[in-house]
C-alpha cells in the first residue's frame, strides 16, 4: 500500500493515478491515517486500479503533517562515519528535528545563510503505541516506511562546544518526506533498499540500507526503551558517505540547485532551492 496526501486529503496510489480514501468510507483527514491503517490496509487490495484519477506531483504533501516526534541518528553507515573522522559508535547516536521543519517531496526550500548540506535517509515511520520494545520485535510498530532528506545549515549545526545538532537541521523545509507512506509489506527486501542522491544529475550519495550499523529493528528497541513511540512518529534512520562538508573542497546547496533523493521500493523527491526572503 501506498498512501499519500495529496492537497491536505489521503489517498491511494496505484497504477498511474490516486484514489481519495473516502471513496473506501474512510476519514480522509491525514491525521487520521494510523487510527485505520489496518483497515486501509485490506481496502488497498481491493480497489480497482481503473478507478484513479491522475494527480500533480506538485500537490503531494509530508505525508505525516503533524508528527508528535521525530528522531534522527547521526553515524549509522560505517562510510560516513570514516568521513566523518570518527569511530563507529556502540550504541545509536540521537538527535532530533523539529516538526516545524517538515516539508512535501516536491517542494521549494529556503536556503538561509550558510552552508546548507543534503543527508538522505530512510524514514521509517511508527504506526502504534510501542515502548520497551525488545529488538527482536522492533518492525512490530512500524506500519510504513518513506524518502527523507535531514537538509544541515552547518555552520549553525556545528557550533558551539559541544555541538548542537537540532536546530542547524530544522530550518523550515529541512525534512522533506514523501512522497509516500509505503506499508512495510510493499519493499522486496525492507531491510535492504539502494539509496541513491543527485544534486544537479551528479549522483553524490549511493548505498543500501542493510549497510546500517544499527537496523531498524535496533533503532526501535534502543529509541522505545526510554521514550514511548506514537502513531506518527519519524524516524531518520541515518545517511551514507557523501555529504558536502566532508568533500574537498567543501560542497553545499546553492540557489537554483536541484536535489533528487530516490530509495528503491519507496520511490522519489525532487527538490529546488532559492534565497530565503
Amino acid at each position: 500500500m501506498r498512501i499519500v496526501n495529496l492537497a491536505g486529503r489521503l489517498a491511494l496510489l496505484t497504477g498511474d493515478g490516486a484514489v481519495d480514501v473516502s471513496h473506501g468510507g474512510f476519514d480522509a483527514d491525514p491525521d487520521a491515517v494510523f487510527g485505520q491503517w489496518e483497515a486501509l490496509l485490506r481496502w488497498s487490495a481491493a480497489v480497482d486500479p481503473a478507478t484513479a484519477v491522475p494527480y500533480k506531483d506538485s500537490d503531494l504533501r509530508a505525508p505525516v503533517p503533524e508528527p508528535r516526534q521525530i528522531f534522527a541518528v547521526a553515524l549509522n553507515y560505517r562510510p560516513h562515519t570514516t568521513e566523518a573522522g570518527h569511530e563507529e559508535p556502540a550504541e545509536p547516536l540521537v538527535f532530533t528535528k523539529f516538526p516545524s521543519c517538515l516539508a512535501g517531496p516536491y517542494d521549494t526550500i529556503d536556503l538561509p545563510p550558510g552552508h546548507v548540506d543534503w543527508e538522505l535517509e530512510m524514514v521509517a515511520v511508527i504506526g502504534r503505541d510501542a515502548y520497551r520494545v525488545p529488538e527482536e520485535d522492533g518492525w512490530g510498530p512500524v506500519v510504513a516506511l518513506t524518502v527523507g532528506q535531514d537538509l544541515s545549515e552547518r555552520t549553525v549545526q556545528l557550533a558551539g562546544r559541544p555541538a548542537q545538532f537540532s536546530l542547524g537541521k530544522s530550518f523550515p523545509g529541512f525534512g522533506p518526506v514523501g512522497p509516500a507512506l509505503v506499508s512495510v509489506d510493499e519493499p522486496a527486501d525492507r531491510d535492504d533498499l539502494e539509496l541513491t542522491c543527485e544534486l544537479n544529475g551528479e549522483t553524490v550519495q549511493h548505498d543500501r540500507t542493510s549497510n546500517m550499523i544499527f537496523p531498524v529493528p535496533r533503532l526501535v528497541a534502543h529509541l522505545s526503551a526510554i521514550c514511548p513511540l506514537r502513531p506518527g512518529d519519524l524516524i531518520f534512520t541515518g545517511t551514507p558517505a557523501g555529504v558536502g562538508n566532508r568533500r574537498t573542497p567543501q560542497r553545499f546547496i546553492g540557489t537554483g540547485d536541484t536535489l533528487v533523493s530516490r530509495i528503491g521500493d519507496l520511490g522519489e523527491m525532487r527538490h529546488t532551492f532559492r534565497s530565503a526572503r
